[in-house]
């Protein structure tokens, strides 16, 4: 049973290695919904962590429909990646219709080379999933994050089951968006899944001692909860069909 935790600094990183996620979604810009990391933030989670490490390949916040400049700057974002020596990238990207852009992401899945691929929640916004479902299949990603096409796993889990038995082995659907430990089990004896994402999130207060009052603002980050991770991991651990 997979669990991918997402880093979005280096010290989320590594709670997850420490705690037992077999994976790390690397991500900036949490409340965007991750975009892409900076080299340097790739570089240093790479040389401190063994387990899989896959940033996300996401130029931008928003939508899913990218210019050509935006689609190049994911090309040179996928070659850092490979020159880092990560395991694998997150992308996705659709026509303005609601289809998959099978030919520029079979172009990113092309520089990726030996790189794992996993297309992201961009599914969630595909017009019709189980054409997607074949075509992701087709351009030889290992697995989709979704949360079946809902705002979270609890809301979507009737399609995630009907994924997993389309899938069939195939390729693998991990349910991601709202996955916790209090979830996890159910979803998994639900679905069927074997991969689950979670964000096991938790808002980290500003060390500041100093706060100008006139800003009027909270310096908040986002984080991940060790307790939580530990616990989506011995969840797993435990569980059999």
């Amino acid at each position: 049973m997979e669990l991918e935790v997402i880093g979005f600094d280096l010290a989320s990183c590594l709670i997850a290695a420490k705690k037992g996620a077999n994976r790390i979604e690397l991500c900036a810009n949490p409340f965007e919904g991750g975009t892409t990391p900076s080299y340097g933030m790739i570089a240093l989670a790479r040389s401190n962590v063994s387990i899989q490490l896959f940033p996300i390949i996401r130029p931008r916040g928003g939508d899913f429909l990218y210019s050509n400049q935006e689609h190049q700057s994911m090309i040179e974002d996928i070659k850092q990646c490979k020159q880092l020596g990560c395991d694998g990238v997150v992308i996705g990207m659709l026509l303005k219709d609601g289809n998959i852009d099978v030919e520029r992401c079979a172009d990113l899945i092309h520089h990726a080379d030996k790189m794992e691929v996993t297309f992201h929640r961009a599914f969630d916004r595909v017009k019709d999933p189980i054409k997607s479902l074949e075509e992701i299949i087709e351009l030889g990603c290992k697995r989709i994050l979704t949360s079946g096409l809902h705002p979270n796993v609890d809301e979507g889990k009737e399609v995630l089951k009907q994924l997993v038995t389309l899938a069939n082995g195939r390729i693998r659907i991990m349910p991601g968006s709202g996955v916790r430990s209090k979830n996890i089990i159910d979803l998994a004896s639900y679905t069927g899944a074997e991969s689950f994402h979670s964000s096991a999130r938790m808002t980290k207060s500003s060390n500041m001692e100093y706060k100008n009052i006139q800003m009027n603002e909270e310096l908040n980050s986002i984080g991940i909860d060790p307790d939580e991770v530990e616990k989506l991991r011995n969840l797993l651990d435990n569980y059999s069909k």
